[in-house]
């Protein structure tokens, strides 16, 4: 849905811009609107599954809690026909004894998390949208300047229709890991290149994958394997930048026996790969989350490394804490609300980064002294009660203070 320029040149008022439609701002936008609040969403794609960048072939693993904040806002049921549950979570590290299991019997729930594919979840955000009554879409559509305001911001947006201005109290950066909001807020962003590329695609196994989800940590870097529906699973592997091109050009018989090396036989033989497609990995931390009547989220705010797939579930939770906030507040855009935000989403965010970072550093280091270290942590998290019921809720995805929607039971 896109709205026309305003008359005489007279800036429309809104109390909140979303900057960016993706998986993270489709569901800010979704979570104002099921609170009643008016907001704009700019999104630079048209609002198709297939022209949204965000909405593509990674097999995404939601945490409970993500699901249980999906299905708050009215998403999920879109959703769960194509969600496979995880019950069961399998960690390890090749060449050390010992491994990490985390069950869903054993945590009392039915599931510790769902595996959707991002196209999937990117069409269940659009009919969500498509059901919003306070939310203006403007898609395709392109932010070109934003100047400050006493009381908020002023955007120029560039539609097919032509440019408009818009006023809002509240700007919100939910545009990327290459965010023009903040760039534009002046916000500084620390970057670590892993040097590493990522590789997904789908794979068929000897062996039912009965809701089993493994991660498997090598020097070389992680392989997850996320279970899917019709016994299919998602196949994630990393391999360093050096070798990015080597994997890329292998066919499917010499990609399904370099597959099978590094995950192993856990499911028996692999085969059918699908279409793999390759990312580069990078980790991005802004050092601020607000600015002057500005707040970012998700990957504009954060781009973590996918280990243990906390990108999207971390932004979720981004998305509904500020939502919950704006909601009970009469101006969106108050100092005291943003640093209040910032605040409490600090523990979560922190912790889940440092977490992301850790394991890639300790988990995948070629160092043969770190090995009975991490076979002995290995052993732990999987005998010792309180730190299975940690890393179990933990890996639900409950850290810090979360926003009330994700404690929302499932039916």
């Amino acid at each position: 849905m896109t709205t026309p320029p305003t008359s005489a040149g007279v800036p429309a008022r809104q109390p909140v811009l979303i900057v960016g439609g993706g998986l993270v701002g489709a569901s800010l936008a979704i979570a104002l609107d099921a609170a009643g609040i008016e907001a704009v969403m700019v999104e630079a794609a048209a609002p198709r599954v297939d022209a949204q960048p965000s909405y593509d072939e990674r097999n995404l693993a939601l945490a409970r809690a993500t699901v249980n904040g999906l299905d708050a806002i009215g998403v999920w049921r879109h959703a769960a026909a194509q969600a496979t549950p995880i019950r069961h979570i399998h960690v390890s590290r090749a060449g050390d004894f010992g491994s990490a299991r985390m069950d869903a019997d054993r945590e009392g729930v039915d599931a510790l998390g769902w595996t959707l594919p991002a196209r999937e979840l990117g069409a269940a955000l659009l009919r969500r949208l498509d059901e919003c009554r306070h939310l203006k879409r403007l898609a395709p559509a392109k932010l070109e300047a934003l100047e400050p305001l006493a009381d908020g911001w002023r955007a120029q947006i560039r539609t097919a229709e032509g440019t408009q201005s818009i006023d809002a109290s509240l700007l919100v950066g939910a545009d990327g890991t290459a965010s023009y909001v903040r760039e534009q807020l002046g916000i500084e962003a620390e970057t670590h290149d892993y040097q590493q590329t990522l590789f997904v695609c789908t794979v068929t196994p000897e062996r039912d994958h009965a809701h089993r989800a493994y991660e498997r940590f090598a020097d070389n870097g992680p392989v997850a394997m996320l279970p899917l529906a019709e016994r299919h699973c998602g196949l994630v592997v990393t391999v360093p930048t050096e070798e990015g091109d080597a994997v890329a050009a292998m066919d499917d018989e010499q990609f399904i026996a370099w597959a099978q090396q590094r995950f192993g036989w856990r499911l028996g033989r692999l085969g059918r790969p699908g279409k793999r497609h390759p990312y580069a990995i990078k980790r991005v931390a802004a050092q601020c989350l607000i600015g002057p009547r500005a707040v970012l989220v998700g990957n504009a705010a954060q781009t973590v490394h996918p280990i243990g797939a906390q990108g999207f579930n971390l932004g979720l939770r981004d998305a509904l804490t500020l939502a919950e906030l704006v909601a009970g507040a009469e101006d969106p855009g108050a100092a005291d609300l943003l640093e209040h935000y910032a605040a409490r989403r600090a523990p979560d965010r922190e912790g889940t980064m440092t977490m992301s970072h850790g394991l890639v550093q300790l988990a995948c280091l070629p160092q043969p002294l770190l090995g009975p270290l991490r076979s002995l942590a290995l052993l732990a998290c999987d005998r010792v009660p309180p730190l299975q019921r940690l890393l179990a809720k933990r890996g639900m995805g409950f850290r810090g203070e979360p926003p009330r929607a994700v404690l929302e039971r499932l039916p």
